[in-house]
């Protein structure tokens, strides 16, 4: 096992399990966070010895800053854990708003924050936006919220150089979170984004995984968001 380590929030399912399965297949080690202690306990048992969970929740600045306790020299960070809700401007709900902000945004920014201290001088960030920001289609306090994490990324990239930050901008994957909804409300996602991107199909997150393994890896990309979208932003 190689003498590196890496913190996945969110490391329990979808992007960041299937992140964490590649990382400790190379011969890393992690430590995954997430809310559900059984689903933890779950993703630990599937790592194996090269995992540590620990239960975190991203917009409480004190689980957050527990989560770190006790881990130094980080070869990397990935976050892509939030809960959510979206919706139209015109509702005027703080919820799909200032909420959002505080779910997407904040919560990745006061976690890395927390997480400075304990990083290596040469590590790789990936934080995590979404490919509403270069295309909405409604919803515009998503997707100010996306752009708003991109901008964040170019910003720490120059300040916390030699440090690199990058950020994942994602498209519509299959995860666990959508195979949790109703079939039909699924479905007719899926559908929609197949005329929306050139592929034509949502992503696997084990695509995902892989775009974000090449950030923390690649030694001279900083600053930059990669769309992992199928072709989405540009179609």
């Amino acid at each position: 096992m190689r003498d590196t380590t890496y913190a996945i929030i969110g490391g329990s399912s979808g992007i960041g399990l299937a992140l964490a399965t590649a990382l400790v297949e190379r011969g890393d080690r992690v430590v995954i966070g997430g809310r559900s202690t059984e689903r933890l306990d779950a993703a630990v048992r599937q790592l194996g010895d090269g995992a540590i969970g620990r239960p975190v929740d991203t917009t409480d600045r004190a689980s957050v800053a527990g989560f770190f306790a006790g881990t130094e020299g980080l070869s990397g960070l990935f976050i892509s854990a939030a809960s959510y809700r979206t919706g139209a401007f015109r509702d005027g709900d703080p919820e799909t708003s200032e909420a959002l902000f505080a779910a997407k945004f904040w919560s990745q920014y006061w976690t890395l924050f927390a997480a400075l201290r304990h990083l290596r001088g040469d590590a790789g960030i990936v934080l995590m936006s979404g490919a509403a920001s270069a295309r909405p289609i409604g919803a515009p306090a998503y997707a100010a919220c996306n752009a708003a994490v991109e901008g964040l990324t170019r910003g720490l990239a120059i300040e916390l150089a030699p440090i690199r930050v990058n950020c994942l901008s994602p498209g519509t994957t299959d995860s666990e979170l959508w195979r949790s909804r109703p079939n039909e409300q699924r479905e007719t996602a899926y559908d929609h984004w197949r005329r929306l991107c050139v592929v034509q199909r949502p992503a696997h997150v084990e695509e995902q995984a892989h775009a974000a393994l090449f950030l923390l890896d690649n030694g001279n990309m900083t600053g930059s968001t990669l769309f992992c979208d199928g072709g989405y932003t540009f179609a």
